[in-house]
């Protein structure tokens, strides 16, 4: 890492700085002498390296090696869907899945590199407001670090998210709104309470730690992009990543192949980008009312939704709101046809591709990944719903013995 810059208007912070956002208001992002990268490092010698996203330490920002925090985090499988791939019409359909992270999200990858850098830095306490899995990466993550969590999350969140924060000892809080209000709360108390913030894109480090998803997909593909990359956006920092991660593998002489359609799959009901897109705006307006079962994609107004936007454009791209119980279907379709049980985010991705090879945006051809975001099984309460279950007595209650009374 040589230093940081303001995506809005390139002012240079030094890499030493514990900075949340430029004075301008703009996201940082990480900057490499990649150049000098390009001498010293070979994209062969890879494969020699751990199994997890640490193989590209090179162009992550950590620079000691005893101030990684790790949970095996990283080289997930890229999964040949050939079942949903038959029922859609595609001749080659791929899935991420991200749900194989620890904490089971790719979360945890964002909040690895975070977190890491916090303890390089000597960061004590770190709050977050959060919509459910990057609470529970956090918790995680600031336990095996040493460093004192603060969470925020909305009341409904997934039980899930909310026993794993509990369980990793982090201090929780649960507010009556959404993350926007958790994320408020955060900045509003943070100075007094001696916090460093770490609310989506609020600091630079944790789109490092996701953009690794772009470099393991053209790895696995040996160094070749696919045509088109399906990603469900709440925030959207893994799609950023992934898009400055092209551009960092280009500069590095790994790839030289067309980059992919950039697409971002939304819920109808919180599709700000969408929206934006459509308009053919440069930001998003906040959306009133958010409400969807995809509580990853419940964000109002995404803090990067203009370089978002703008990875899509240069992409040819496009940008698709999916109804929740489209989406829950598709999920439990691809879950019975290729065994993989996405989170109803990269469920939504799947309705997606299935819509938008009917319009022939998707040619049948192409060779197109869906990014499952998490696992399932975080989701349950969710998918209930098309799984009704009672109980006939005391005996019969959900989780047996074990069901509280």
């Amino acid at each position: 890492m040589t230093h940081l810059e303001c995506s809005l208007c390139s002012r240079r912070y030094s890499a030493a700085q514990i900075v949340n956002l430029c004075e301008c208001g703009g996201p940082l992002l990480v900057r490499y002498d990649l150049a000098s990268a390009r001498q010293s490092w070979s994209r062969e010698w890879i494969a020699s390296g751990p199994s997890s996203m640490w193989r590209y330490a090179p162009v992550l920002p950590v620079s000691k090696p005893a101030s990684m925090i790790s949970l095996g985090e990283g080289w997930t499988p890229l999964i040949h869907a050939q079942g949903f791939a038959r029922a859609c019409g595609a001749q080659s359909l791929w899935v991420k899945d991200e749900g194989l992270n620890s904490t089971g999200s790719f979360k945890a990858r964002g909040l690895s590199c975070c977190l890491s850098m916090c303890h390089e830095l000597g960061v004590k306490k770190i709050a977050i407001g959060s919509a459910g899995n990057a609470a529970s990466a956090a918790a995680a993550y600031a336990a095996a670090a040493g460093i004192e969590a603060h969470i925020f999350m909305p009341k409904d969140v997934p039980q899930a998210n909310y026993i794993e924060c509990k369980s990793y000892g982090a201090k929780v809080t649960l507010v009556d709104g959404l993350i926007s209000d958790c994320g408020r709360i955060v900045v509003e108390r943070k100075e007094a309470e001696g916090w460093f913030e770490v609310n989506t894109l609020k600091e630079p480090y944790r789109i490092e730690g996701k953009k690794t998803m772009g470099y393991e997909v053209a790895e696995q593909f040996r160094w070749t992009l696919p045509d088109a990359i399906l990603y469900p956006t709440g925030g959207g920092v893994g799609l950023i990543g992934m898009w400055k991660s092209f551009d960092e593998m280009e500069q590095l002489g790994w790839i030289d192949s067309k980059r992919p359609k950039m697409i971002v799959v939304q819920a109808e009901g919180c599709a700000p980008v969408v929206r934006a897109f459509e308009k053919g705006a440069e930001r998003s307006e906040f959306w009133q009312n958010a409400a969807t079962i995809s509580s990853g994609l419940r964000v109002p107004k995404p803090l990067g939704d203009f370089l978002i936007l703008r990875a899509v454009g240069e992409s040819s791209g496009t940008c698709i709101a999916i109804g929740d119980r489209e989406a829950l279907e598709a999920g439990v379709e691809a879950s019975r046809l290729d065994g993989v049980f996405p989170a109803p985010e990269g469920a939504a991705c799947f309705a997606a591709v299935r819509r938008l090879l009917k319009t022939g945006f998707l040619k049948p051809q192409e060779r197109i990944v869906i990014y499952n975001t998490g696992t399932g099984l975080k989701y349950l309460e969710a998918y209930s719903t098309l799984f009704p279950r009672t109980a006939d007595s005391e005996t019969d209650k959900l989780g047996g013995l074990i069901t509280p009374r």
